[in-house]
């Protein structure tokens, strides 16, 4: 029996990095965000319904984020349009990650996990958070987006309190030692429930 825990957490509350703590403790990861890049790319299976779609999104046999955003930016349907075609190509990735591992615990690494209602197929869920001006200063220092872009993403995104409410643990990120220790807590903690069942 494998249980299924479901990883979440807002933009820049050091998600990846614990997901990679998860792996280190013999946990199998899998990353929604990773599966997406994997349908897109040269080859992937979103590639032809997306080309039919929206032919302007393909750009050297891959699908590009940047011409979907202004494809999204242009017409206020096509995000819709886009979620049906992904959607069910990550949920078959994910069917296929679960079908394969043989591990004792599979932590789905899913951004909007909550948002997307997604509870029901998990056993348990995890929250990484860290304080606000942490997760602000850690998006920014990336360099990556400016401060206005970062504040869209974070107003789509259900806020922080809530899905720590919501979710089974709690990890702290604010240093790598104490998420380390509190990924090592959970996993004894999951482990030992699966042999006291």
């Amino acid at each position: 029996m494998t249980y299924i825990l479901g990883l979440t957490g807002s933009i820049g509350m050091g998600k990846s990095t614990t997901a990679r703590m998860f792996e280190e403790f013999g946990c199998a990861v899998w990353d929604a965000d990773a599966a997406v890049h994997r349908l897109y790319a040269e080859g992937g299976a979103a590639v032809a319904p997306m080309a039919e779609a929206f032919p302007g999104a393909i750009v050297d046999g891959a699908v590009s984020r940047e011409s979907l955003k202004r494809i999204i930016a242009d017409d206020p349907t096509a995000l819709r349009r886009i979620e049906a075609i992904v959607h069910p190509l990550v949920a078959a990735d994910r069917a296929a990650f679960l079908a394969d591992i043989e591990t004792d615990i599979a932590v789905l690494d899913i951004p909007l996990l909550f948002e997307g209602g997604h509870e029901a197929m998990l056993d348990g869920t995890v929250c990484v958070t860290a304080p606000a001006e942490v997760q602000r200063a850690r998006v920014l220092e990336r360099g990556t987006m400016s401060e206005a872009q970062f504040e869209t993403i974070l107003a789509k995104q259900m806020p922080d309190a809530e899905k720590r409410a919501r979710a089974t643990w709690v990890i702290e990120t604010r240093t790598l030692e104490d998420a380390r220790a509190s990924v090592q807590a959970v996993v004894e903690t999951i482990r030992r429930g699966m042999k006291d069942a």
